[in-house]
């Protein structure tokens, strides 16, 4: 008979192949499939192959279809794993064609179809991660799930700034990144052939009961994770568009993007060492206040210190947000979660799409990104101060 600390080594690898392979499949489906376009706006933009405007329906276009990949989650019920292995092939595809083709409105399709799969990549892969951890006993270990769109934003912001350093074309720069995607991909294939076993009749019924009385709770926790979409967004899509208008000449602006991502990794590490009992939703109001902090920072002070200390604050709590949002999601609904999951992930997918929307237009008609900054910041306070009222009501622990 094992002793506790065989138990716990035997239950170590596992553990960790499951995190690592659910990590890689966030980098790709959203440090790549989603997230690639920031660092390759401003080659675009550049090159003349679409203007501020066109990106900003770009991104939305983006986040738009992440919006609904996140809805029809719950209306999907093939197994997890696979649906995890189809939407990471089909992002490294959709990856290639935006170096493939140059046509706007092809663009504006692809970029589409491409957050429909982030969007199933991300809910799938989350709960596949997190259910597997829950059995094995490691949720320490769900910080490496959330670090890892940050090693797809550092690689792929590494990658554009050289690319923009020594002249290679955006078209290139997509190719290469899909290259790149489905190398990882093959890395990780066979994780996702695990199919978890079904849950028990006493975890089914304990489920249900708890969906019939936790729908307040769970419409606060779509609601309010919306702002957080919103609220993040502007500066995401636009930082090194925003840090080289601050900038002219600077080459700062070229690694506020992958600081970005390497704030995001510590910040999804640390998230997950703090005690699981903690409430979810006081840590979310806690990670909205500091986004809003590094927006307002950069906006007050933009310069190379202001726009870096601010793009720290506002990355690492990013996957942190993510984190605790698909906990609490948990919590609430259990191994059945993956439909709330996807209507959360489907509200801050449509702050995502209004963000660029409202930012776009109001930079070029006043200049500058500062007021679309000012009502991002403003969106956060507000969730932050709504997610502490609700969670005085308690009962925000996990299970």
């Amino acid at each position: 008979m094992a002793t506790s600390a065989e138990a716990h080594a035997l239950s170590t690898h596992p553990a960790r192949d499951a995190a690592l392979a659910c990590a890689v499949a966030l980098a790709v489906a959203l440090g790549v499939g989603r997230f690639a376009f920031t660092p390759l706006l401003p080659l675009m933009l550049k090159s003349g192959a679409l203007d501020i405007r066109q990106g900003g329906w770009l991104a939305s276009a983006n986040y738009a279809g992440y919006l609904i990949g996140a809805l029809t989650c719950a209306a999907i019920r093939v197994d997890h794993g696979r649906m995890v292995r189809l939407a990471l092939v089909t992002t490294a595809v959709f990856t290639l064609a935006m170096g493939l083709v140059h046509v706007f409105w092809a663009w504006t399709a692809i970029r589409f179809a491409a957050g429909v799969v982030s969007a199933w990549a991300f809910v799938f892969a989350s709960q596949w991660g997190l259910r597997r951890l829950a059995e094995l006993n490691a949720h320490g270990m769900s910080g490496v799930i959330y670090a890892g769109p940050g090693v797809g934003i550092v690689a792929t912001g590494l990658l554009g700034a050289g690319a923009a350093a020594y002249g290679v074309s955006a078209p290139w720069v997509w190719t290469g990144f899909a290259a790149c995607s489905a190398v990882a991909i093959a890395f990780i294939w066979q994780a996702f052939a695990l199919t978890p076993p079904p849950a028990s009749a006493h975890a089914r019924a304990a489920s249900a009961t708890a969906h019939a009385s936790t729908r307040g709770d769970a419409f606060w926790l779509v609601s309010l994770y919306g702002l957080a979409g919103f609220g993040y967004i502007i500066t995401a899509t636009f930082l090194p568009v925003i840090a080289r208008h601050a900038l002219p000449g600077s080459p700062w602006p070229d690694l506020f993007w992958p600081a970005f991502g390497l704030a995001l990794m510590v910040g999804a590490v640390f998230g997950a060492r703090l005690p699981i009992a903690w409430d979810n939703r006081r840590l979310l109001a806690a990670c909205y206040i500091v986004q809003a902090a590094g927006i307002g920072l950069g906006v007050v002070s933009p310069t190379a210190i202001g726009l870096g200390a601010g793009t720290v604050l506002l990355g690492l709590p990013f996957t942190a947000i993510t984190l605790f949002a698909m906990r609490e999601a948990r919590r609430l609904r259990g191994d059945a979660a993956a439909g709330l999951m996807g209507y959360a992930t489907g509200a801050y997918g449509l702050g995502q799409i209004v963000g660029p929307i409202v930012a776009a237009p109001i930079a070029e008609r006043t200049g500058s990104f500062s007021y679309a900054l000012w009502i991002a910041a403003a969106a956060l306070a507000l969730g932050a101060v709504a997610l502490a009222i609700v969670s005085r009501r308690g009962g925000g622990a996990d299970a």
